[in-house]
């Protein structure tokens, strides 16, 4: 299994509490990923999952780009970035 942890930049303050419940829901139907957190970091979006597949994060990273663009359309200049991906013990 592998924990990654993607971050989203560009989101204003006054529209984190919809991205934060709407990232939650779009992910809770994605059953490929266990969702281990999703929170407002202050100045950041961070969505942390864990799955069994994605060693370098692109796929998670990739997935939460659409998902902002979905829910976020009329967000101008936000940008997805990996933070971390680390191995876990855990078993798929």
């Amino acid at each position: 299994m592998f924990r990654i942890i993607v971050s989203c930049d560009g989101i204003t303050p006054e529209q984190w509490p919809e991205a934060v419940r709407d990232a939650r829901v779009e992910f809770a139907s994605r059953h490929w990923h266990r969702i281990i957190d999703i929170r407002w970091s202050g100045q950041t979006l961070l969505l942390t999952v864990e799955n069994d597949y994605d060693a370098r994060g692109e796929a998670l990273a990739d997935e939460f780009s659409d998902t902002i663009a979905a829910y976020a359309p009329g967000t101008p200049g936000y940008s997805v970035r990996i933070v971390s991906v680390a191995k876990t013990d855990r078993s798929p």
